[in-house]
């Protein structure tokens, strides 16, 4: 029989996640509560039967089960000793390939600690910074991990499909008897009379600048003038998940460990966002009509009355079973290059402590701010993807608000790219012609780069007063 690796740690975080003991877990995948102690303690492998079972059971990927984790830790640990800290070890990719496949529990807790001191030294430099000036600044008191990076791990580890939520909109939406062309009406209609909330517009300058405001003693719901309709009608989906998705809410929040109170109280937005999002584009109609139009998310977002960001975060979340959409890969980036939002369905990887490669196509966006940029990309592993990107212009109303750009990115693999219709009158056949690119330049093994800011880990720097190469890390044959 067929048989996987051993996949432990794995198998336990499933069970811990979904709140059962091991008799619990073992009676729903009929098997014996030693079985399953042998198999979380890495003295029994995983068939492939049993693997099998694992996804229908609880609704995981095959392949995510198998191998992503494990590649998402090893992409992070490559990282982290990606750091100056770590020069002078000289360790390969295969000892950390076999650390995380032998001690994952002791990756993550080695990729803690430097997360801890990576924003304790950010902190201290803060520290220093602000006496130096005179600014009175203050170090964090509790370095770790930011509230948004926890969250995402939340959103990768269940590859943005959470199926209670989905089943939580379509209940709003048939109950609600909503439609498109009503959306406001309708779920101004479904507050007040399912959930006795009221909804009022304030004017701008009023409520302390709050675009959303609820009052739970008053069962009072404020929004915004300066809210697009749009955005209006996601608050109040957003509200709606507040209310009537607690419990499911709950649910998934119980099966991760944060931090802080900040990290899960983020999360828990995060998640009611994502029920907004599956109440404005209910799953059925939107991947019909993401098929039929070929992904073309500015029809789309005319279609169902949305932003091209909230277009893009849907794409993401069409992975139910059996009816699944193209796997996406996300990213969201501000003109700095500081990445707000990531995810990935594809396999791509995305820098966590550096910065990203800048000859990915996001960052050409802000060149052309409104166009849709495509590109079809190359990574050193020789993995090919096809990406389209585009800029999202924020502001707050009124000519001396503030307006902020941020570029969203989506990509898939090419294989999949003849289904996009960005991709019309490109050779996808082509890779050569492909941009080759990078997760972040001490990862890229790539030497003939203009774009290199920094040397690769594994390879020692070569620096020449008398030769110069496309850049100052690239050195020249003699």
């Amino acid at each position: 029989m067929s048989q996987t690796p051993h996949l432990g740690s794995k198998v336990r975080a499933l069970r811990r996640r979904h709140t059962l003991t091991q008799v619990e877990f073992a009676r729903q995948l009929g098997i014996s509560s030693s079985y399953v102690n042998l198999i979380e303690h890495n003295r029994r492998p995983v068939t492939a039967n049993l693997l099998i079972k694992l996804a229908r059971q609880f609704k995981v990927d095959v392949l995510s089960f198998a191998r992503e984790d494990d590649e998402r830790l090893l992409e992070h640990l490559l990282e982290c000793f990606s750091d100056d800290l770590f020069e002078e070890q000289d360790l390969t990719n295969t000892e950390m390939r076999e650390f995380v496949t032998h001690a994952p529990g002791v990756a993550r807790a080695v990729l803690g600690l430097f997360e801890a001191y990576r924003e304790g030294r950010e902190s201290s430099a803060a520290l220093i910074s602000g006496d130096a000036d005179g600014g009175g600044g203050t170090a964090s008191s509790a370095p770790g991990r930011l509230p948004s990076e926890e969250v995402g791990d939340l959103i990768q580890s269940h590859l943005n499909y959470f199926p209670e939520l989905e089943e939580g909109a379509q209940r709003t939406w048939t109950r609600g008897r909503l439609s498109l062309d009503n959306m406001q009406e309708d779920l101004q209609r479904y507050l007040r009379e399912h959930l006795m909330v009221d909804v009022r517009v304030s004017r701008a300058g009023q409520d302390s600048g709050a675009m959303k405001r609820y009052d739970p003693d008053r069962r009072e719901l404020t929004l915004s003038e300066l809210l697009p309709p749009r955005s209006r009608n996601f608050q109040l989906a957003h509200q709606i998940a507040l209310l009537s998705c607690s419990d499911a809410i709950d649910r998934i929040l119980g099966g991760a460990s944060f931090s802080s109170p900040d990290s899960e109280n983020l999360a828990r937005v995060a998640l009611a966002n994502y029920y907004a999002g599956a109440v404005l584009m209910p799953y059925d109609q939107f991947l019909a009509a993401a098929r039929q139009e070929r992904y073309d998310i500015e029809l789309l977002g005319h279609r169902f009355r949305t932003s091209v960001e909230q277009i893009c975060h849907r794409l993401t979340t069409l992975r139910r079973p059996g009816h699944e959409g193209v796997p996406f890969h996300m990213v969201r980036v501000d003109i700095a290059g500081n990445i707000s939002k990531r995810f990935s369905a594809t396999g791509i990887r995305f820098a966590r402590f550096g910065a990203a490669c800048p000859l990915w196509n996001v960052f050409q966006a802000f060149l052309s701010p409104g166009r849709i940029r495509v590109q079809l990309s190359t990574m050193p592993g020789g993995e090919s993807y096809f990406c389209f990107a585009t800029t999202i212009p924020k502001g707050r109303g009124g000519f001396h608000a503030p307006h902020t750009v941020h570029a969203i990115g989506i990509g898939c693999t090419v294989d999949r790219a003849p289904e996009l219709i960005y991709s019309d009158g490109m050779d996808l056949g082509n890779l050569e012609a492909g941009v080759p690119i990078g997760v972040t330049c001490r990862l890229c093994d790539r030497m003939d780069c203009a774009q290199r800011a920094f040397p690769p880990v594994h390879q020692p720097m070569r620096i020449d007063p008398n030769l110069r190469g496309v850049s100052s890390f690239v050195p020249v044959p003699r």
